[in-house]
């Protein structure tokens, strides 16, 4: 734990904030480079401190030292989450028409009737390197592995769950998380609050971001398959 450990917490909240200003900005000014934009920032605005420190992103979690133990984690996650997911997924469209209109627009921009035709997104490779190396890298880096991490620097108590300590940082992480999402406003992005707690536990359980990476891209990819079998998108 540092000395002065508020040093730790302003760290998080001004890499965050640079971090959301700038691709709130892009979004208004280059909507079509916001997701360039989204990726240097969260792969490089953390380097400013950790460059001071001598540190490096594998200090961080970006490693393949525990690639057993990781894969490991994520096909088991995958096993039990994935299938639960596919079932909401349709539970939640079915149910969707009997809300009005205006409730809709807030939950979801995908509309319209289930009708199942099991087939992949148009470009779907390009879909795999994108979500895996464009959005979920970045985004385990950036939450997890530096914001995550530093918050534990300054808040490392917690009660354990499962074999992984979660406390403040675990909860505080998430909330930013989501937050960021709001970059475009959408109420609907908050949402994303809840995977989030799969990625942080999934951080502090196997000691690298991996297997959260893993599963934020392969969640990705799921949900994109199943709105264009399920949904005719994409």
């Amino acid at each position: 734990m540092e000395k002065f450990p508020r040093t730790a917490v302003q760290e998080v909240l001004a890499v965050w904030a640079a971090s959301f200003l700038a691709i709130l900005a892009s979004f208004a000014l280059v909507p079509g480079y916001a997701k360039l934009v989204a990726t240097i920032t969260f792969l490089y605005f953390p380097l400013f401190f950790m460059d001071r420190r001598g540190e490096d992103y594998a200090d961080y979690g970006v490693t393949l030292s525990r690639w057993r133990q990781d894969l490991k984690l994520f096909a088991g996650f995958a096993a039990v989450v994935f299938p639960l997911f596919v079932l909401l997924f349709i539970g939640f469209f079915q149910a969707l028409p009997l809300l009005p209109p205006s409730a809709r627009a807030l939950l979801t921009p995908v509309q319209g009737p289930l009708a199942f035709s099991l087939r992949l997104p148009d470009r779907f490779p390009e879909w795999v390197i994108d979500q895996l190396f464009v959005v979920a890298l970045p985004e385990e880096f950036f939450y997890r592995g530096f914001v995550q991490t530093r918050l534990r620097d300054a808040w490392p108590r917690g009660k354990v769950l499962f074999g992984a300590r979660l406390g403040p940082a675990f909860w505080l992480t998430a909330v930013l998380f989501a937050a960021g999402h709001l970059a475009v406003f959408q109420v609907w992005r908050l949402g994303v609050f809840f995977p989030a707690l799969l990625f942080g536990w999934m951080r502090e359980r196997g000691g690298t971001v991996v297997s959260a990476t893993l599963f934020h891209a392969s969640a990705n990819l799921l949900e994109k398959v199943l709105e264009a079998s399920l949904l005719d998108v994409g």
